[in-house]
């Protein structure tokens, strides 16, 4: 392999063509970077040494576009929107900005000329570590629209080192190690050495004789900028996602202390640096692990903040702070940088000697929240002692917006006094003070907005309720969406030139309301044809796939059945298990002649359970004890099959949905904001079976609901059916007690599942009584299972629901949310580079 991409590479001359659309200069373009950039030993030029050097030419070219983008905003000087978040999950760039710079061809080409083959290249880059879910990919999405959209925008996160963890799957379940995608580097990240900030924790407030107070002391350590370029759809905008590092300096090494063989102190400070960024969410059992995320979500905060407000200063023809919030807007990605409030205000007031009015104006002007839970545990609460001796200046910011806050309560709405306790910002409950970082948000935060319809409509009748009565104008809702470009353009190319054919356009890519186009063809024989051959091509990959990481080979005439999400008992994977287990049990009843008759299915789970949640990490197990039984079981092994896809992430996601039939999106209704990967699914013609809960309620809405499989209680029903069960009226279906008892009875194995199935039973109390109502929903569940059983069966009937579920899926693009965040929230218009 080594000579042979030796000897392509003698062929092609090695010169920088920066900028070239032709395939040979561009294949001199990657030869260049192998001979005068390198980074490995020059006698090889084999995958990974390919994929580093075509990234740094596709990089070249982007960074010419993220200069031109840079100028032209400097320019315009137009308002600009942050976007914070401590998750973005990227996935991998090479594709992306390919499609996106419309070069696929040309490297394609230029590839082939040095003895390679794209996909065999864009195969070697891994992931980014730097999300885990839902809000991480949202976060990217929204990115790649912004840029689309030419919006002058950026976003600011954290570079993590080792990510959440990689997920490894043994026979004793779920195994988390560090994820390894900086261990030699990122080709996409460029350091900005000249973007230095400091960063104070711990330390004490001085007060000078005019009053004004200082933050002092503490440890200071440096926020250090990497930049990545977000290349926009077909056309000229790059905007930048600037991920910070925590750095300490060549000072803080104590050299004394190390000679004198004291080496962990002498560098102290440099590896207290070093925790900020090495994990995404580190446990936080212990008041280390408190402080440590607390530490992590300041850091992003200030160095942030310090960042926006040096541009502010730095722009053309001076500024005064009152027209701050008419150049800066800043959305908080859920409450994780909530401090962004009162570190706004202390930059303001300690450092730009601003008053407190004038402070909270703009502070309160610039800054809008978007929720995204209403799980209790996700709300996040931080020990007032912590907070105080971490930031003790933020705490006194907080007490003082607290105090106004329930004066202007007393002063102007004396009805809600009573109420004050529970949307007060500080709880001094004596047991266990703490901050509320969604109250902090919602009482400073100039708009606060859902992620669903059912999502913010829940949010405003009871969960900020009394805040609604306050300031009716203020909440808002913006349906999540995903970018068509990654999530169909390009993960699903057989798909996509279908669509692009029938359609006689590809303009759908970016809007894809378009998609409503394909409504007329549904019943068309030759297009359900090329249909049904675009969706077998993803499957026959994703077999190849589950084949190459898990030893498992599967039908891809089966139906494939796939739900792919963190896991968490409110998702309800416990429930796809309990259906999967009885369906297994009842094969197993039946006569090999009733079992021709069954619809054959191929069950796919996957998703991280955190490292710390028992319960979570017990399912994994049980979806993979179960798997063992099942794949293993010559009777019924060719119509069932259970498959744990190990290490869920976005490069996975994107062969998993375009080989779909079916998604589950089974969350207890209500506690699921949104959710996108219904929307990916659909997109993507695969069909939902779904509670109506979150985004689920417009997608059936959208695709209608005759190509929705539906089942279970609705949020409004979901208290009183706690309550019922509470009370003891609850009566189990024979069919969910035969599941369990199949569990017990050994079936999949010694291990002890009894604590996962208690959290099933007994009527209330910690860790039992069925709170996510897995054993209300279960029959309902079976039963719609039945129905997609026999939808399956009609081929002509499931092609024509699935080219509705992708002709339905037009609201769902991030473009369209995109542009209602920048009109209605952001107040930002768009800046194109010409």
């Amino acid at each position: 392999m080594a000579e042979n991409g030796k000897s392509a590479t003698e062929k092609v001359p090695a010169v920088a063509h920066p900028l070239s659309e032709n395939p040979t200069e561009i294949a001199s373009d990657i030869n260049y970077h192998v001979r005068f950039n390198p980074h490995f030993s020059p006698f090889k030029f084999e995958p990974e040494q390919a994929f580093f050097a075509t990234a740094e030419s596709v990089r070249n070219r982007l960074v010419k576009q993220w200069e031109d983008t840079f100028w032209h905003f400097v320019r315009a000087n137009p308002k600009h929107i942050y976007y914070f978040s401590m998750e973005f999950l990227q996935g991998r760039a090479l594709t992306n900005a390919i499609g996106n710079l419309g070069i696929e061809n040309a490297y394609a080409e230029a590839l082939n000329k040095l003895g390679h083959e794209l996909e065999e290249i864009v195969e070697q880059e891994k992931d980014a570590a730097l999300g885990n879910g839902g809000l991480g990919r949202l976060a990217s999405c929204f990115l790649d629209s912004m840029a689309t959209l030419n919006l002058p925008a950026g976003g600011y996160g954290l570079r993590y080192k080792y990510g959440l963890f990689k997920q490894l799957i043994t026979k004793q379940g779920q195994e988390e190690i560090a994820e390894d995608w900086l261990e030699k580097f990122s080709p996409w990240e460029v350091v900005r050495h000249d973007l230095v900030y400091p960063v104070r924790f711990f330390g004490s407030v001085e007060v000078n004789p005019d009053g004004f107070r200082k933050w002092v002391g503490g440890e200071v350590l440096q926020a250090l900028a990497y930049d990545v370029p977000i290349p926009g759809y077909k056309t000229k905008n790059t905007i930048s996602l600037r991920l910070w590092e925590a750095r300490a300096r060549a000072e803080d090494f104590n050299l004394f202390q190390f000679n004198d063989g004291q080496y962990e102190s002498a560098a102290l400070l440099h590896s207290r640096a070093e925790q900020i960024c090495a994990v995404l969410y580190p446990g936080d059992a212990t008041e280390d692990g408190k402080l440590l995320r607390l530490k992590q979500q300041f850091f992003l905060c200030s160095a942030s903040l310090q960042d926006i407000i040096s541009r502010f200063k730095g722009r053309r023809g001076g500024y005064t702070w009152s027209e701050f919030p008419s150049k800066v807007a800043v959305q908080l990605n859920d409450t994780h940088p909530t401090l962004a409030i009162p570190e706004l205000m202390r930059l303001l007031m300690d450092d730009e000697g601003l008053g407190w009015d004038e402070a909270w104006d703009v502070t309160t002007r610039t800054i809008a929240y978007t929720n995204h839970t209403v799980l209790p545990e996700a709300l996040e609460k931080w020990s007032q002692p912590v907070m105080r001796k971490l930031l003790p200046r933020h705490m006194e910011i907080i007490e003082e917006i607290d105090k106004r806050f329930l004066a202007m309560i007393k002063d102007t709405r004396l009805d809600l006094e009573s109420k004050l306790p529970s949307m007060r910002i500080l709880d001094h409950n004596p047991q266990k003070p703490v901050v509320r970082m969604a109250n902090l948000c919602v009482v400073s935060a100039h708009t606060v907005n859902g992620v669903a319809q059912l999502h913010s409509d829940i949010l405003k009748a009871e969960l900020f309720a009394d805040y609604v009565s306050i300031w009716p104008t203020k909440f808002q809702n913006k349906t999540n969406g995903i970018t068509p470009r990654r999530w169909l353009r390009f993960c699903n190319p057989e798909l996509s030139n279908i669509i692009t054919k029938w359609l006689k356009t590809d303009q759908w890519v970016t809007n894809l309301d378009l998609l409503s186009g394909l409504r007329k063809f549904a019943d068309d024989a030759s297009f359900q044809d090329e249909w049904a051959s675009a969706k077998m091509a993803s499957k026959q990959r994703l077999a190849l796939y589950i084949s190459r990481v898990t030893g498992e080979s599967i039908d891809p005439n089966s139906l494939f059945d796939i739900q792919v999400k963190r896991i968490h008992e409110y998702k309800r994977q416990l429930l796809n298990i309990l259906g999967a287990i009885y369906r297994y049990k009842k094969l197993k009843e039946m006569s090999p002649e009733q079992r021709k008759n069954t619809t054959s299915r191929t069950i796919m789970i996957g998703g991280k359970a955190f490292a710390t949640y028992t319960n979570a990490k017990r399912i994994v197990r049980l979806v993979n004890d179960v798997g063992e039984v099942v794949n293993n079981d010559p009777e019924v092994n060719s119509y069932l099959k259970v498959v744990f896809v190990p290490n869920y992430n976005v490069s996975v996601a994107e062969m998993l949905i375009p080989g779909s039939d079916l998604s589950q999106h089974i969350s207890t209704a209500g506690m699921e904001a949104s959710g996108t990967s219904n929307m990916k699914f659909a997109l993507n013609g695969c069909l939902i079976i779904g509670t109506l809960d979150g985004a689920n309620v417009e997608i059936r809405e959208e695709i209608g609901e005759e190509n929705f499989f539906l089942f279970g209680a609705r949020a409004d029903e979901v208290p009183r059916l706690r309550t019922d069960r509470e009370n003891g009226l609850f009566k189990p279906d024979p069919r969910f007690e035969e599941a369990k008892e199949y569990i017990r009875s050994g079936a999949f194995g010694s291990y002890d599942y009894n604590p996962l199935l208690d959290s099933l039973e007994g009527n209330s109390g910690y860790g039992r009584g069925d709170y996510f109502l897995v054993g209300h929903d279960f029959p309902g569940y079976l039963d719609a299972q039945a129905r997609v059983d026999e939808a399956y069966k009609n081929r002509k009937r499931w092609l024509k629901m699935s080219i509705l579920s992708t002709a339905g899926s037009g609201k769902f693009s991030s473009d369209r949310t995109i542009a209602q965040y920048a009109k209605e929230i952001w107040n930002i218009e768009e800046c194109r580079v010409p």
